[in-house]
């Protein structure tokens, strides 16, 4: 090991090792800051660190090593702790406060305690190696010093990578939340326009409905309203048996279009009543319901209606047609339809000669119970009449308002159809009115002498 010598020069820097004007790039190996006042020690620090394959600089005081520092960036210091003009501890304190990433060590004798206590409060050194050294301690000492600084580093940098990229992802998520809530927005609006385009189109179907029927009811003047009465006590029946909305709104789909298979009737066989019918034109009169469930069966969404149609001709005992189809094995639908339709036929002399008066049909249905009609239905049936047409009417519009024909202002929308003094659809529920068409309801009323019923919501 190498000895320290007790002479001692002022401090000056090793003129091999000029420090340049400007900072220098950091060398590949690690560079070593050796400062003393002693050449002779200096001289063995720098042989034994470049041997072991480190940058050496040297400096013959802390004067000189702080200009090293300021020219070029160094891995670790060591110091000598006694120097003149500025000790150990002075130099390695300002080390400390200008390049604190640099590794300190100090260079002692073993009776300098106080001073090695003073550098470690001042300089925050790393280590202290005593006088004289083992070379192959410092070597390791320095290595550890080196893998150490080179740990910290790596964590530095990985925590200023990590933070970088959750700051990355925190602008990410951000942006990516902006995007879904753009796009679940616009999905949500897409998704109304749709659902009201669609809520459009069932309302406009659903008035194609009507005004078909109303075709279908303008074949002959008996028919007149009929099909629209049908539909309405059919849906109340269905209602009073606690059926669901879809079943009843498809059991008055199946009222309005009852009569569809009847458009290709002569007119003789259209005006007559049935019960005067003879074989041939009974047989061709039968046919009606095969007839009105092929021309239904293309409309996927009136497959059911037109399977209510084709069985309302079915009676209960088994002797009905065009299948024979016996009790609980006819849809209800179709017993239900079978009842309002015939109390109104009954009404309109379409089953019989005479007309029958509202009290007298319904004692004729009820005489069908158990033959033609389900006593269940027959129950339902007159306790919807019992109850009153009025009073179910009125509560299901509680919420709607009866209005003048003058009394409209554009925007008001129908609470219910509209029905002609022919008994003819006019308008549907669920129409908003304009002023063009305030004014032909007006012109209409005048031109005929008449008043119309209107119901508009509220």
């Amino acid at each position: 090991p190498a000895r320290s010598t007790t002479s001692h020069h002022s401090g000056s820097v090793d003129m091999n090792q000029a420090p340049p004007t400007a900072p220098a790039a950091r060398p590949s190996a690690p560079v070593i800051l050796c400062v003393d006042d002693e050449p002779n020690i200096l001289s063995s620090l720098r042989r034994l660190f470049r041997g072991s394959g480190y940058q050496v600089r040297i400096a013959e005081g802390g004067a000189a090593g702080l200009q090293v520092l300021e020219s070029e960036p160094v891995d670790i210091v060591i110091s000598d702790m006694r120097m003149p003009e500025m000790d150990g501890a002075q130099f390695l304190q300002q080390v400390r406060a200008r390049w604190p990433g640099t590794v300190r060590l100090l260079l002692t004798g073993h009776s300098d305690v106080n001073s090695i206590i003073d550098a470690i409060n001042r300089g925050e050194i790393y280590r202290y190696i005593t006088k004289p050294w083992d070379d192959n301690d410092i070597v390791l000492l320095v290595r550890h010093a080196l893998e150490r600084k080179a740990l910290e580093q790596e964590k530095l940098r990985l925590e200023a990578l990590t933070a970088s990229q959750n700051e990355a992802l925190k602008s990410l998520n951000a942006s990516l939340e902006i995007k879904v809530n753009e796009r679940t927005a616009s999905l949500a609006s897409a998704n109304a326009a749709l659902g009201q385009a669609n809520e459009t189109l069932k309302a406009s179907f659903f008035t194609t409905l009507k005004v078909f029927s109303t075709l279908i009811d303008m074949r002959g003047g008996n028919l007149s309203g009929h099909a629209r009465r049908v539909a309405d006590l059919a849906r109340r029946i269905a209602l009073h048996m606690e059926l669901d909305d879809n079943a009843a709104q498809e059991i008055f789909v199946a009222g309005l279009l009852h009569e569809i298979g009847k458009l290709g009737f002569s007119d003789e066989l259209l005006g007559q009543p049935v019960a005067t019918m003879t074989s041939k034109q009974l047989a061709d009169y039968r046919q009606h319901v095969v007839r009105a469930e092929q021309l239904l069966m293309p409309l996927h969404d009136l497959r059911g209606a037109a399977a209510i149609i084709h069985e309302q001709l079915e009676r209960f005992d088994g002797q009905g047609f065009p299948d024979k189809l016996f009790e609980q094995a006819i849809g209800l639908g179709a017993r239900i339809l079978a009842v309002a339709s015939d109390f109104d036929n009954l009404q309109i002399g379409a089953l019989a000669q005479k007309r029958l008066g509202p009290d007298e049909a319904k004692a004729a249905i009820v005489r069908g119970t158990g033959k033609r009609y389900d006593p269940q239905v027959v129950d339902a049936f007159m306790a919807v009449l019992g109850g009153g047409a009025g009073e179910e009417a009125a509560k299901d519009n509680s919420a709607d308002a009866r209005i003048a024909t003058g009394e409209l202002v554009a925007g008001m929308v129908l609470a219910r159809d509209l029905i002609g003094p022919n008994g003819l659809l006019m308008l549907s529920a669920g129409h908003e009115l304009d002023d063009r068409l305030i004014q032909k309801l007006l012109d209409f009323e005048k031109s005929r002498a008449t008043e119309l019923a209107l119901c508009v919501r509220r």
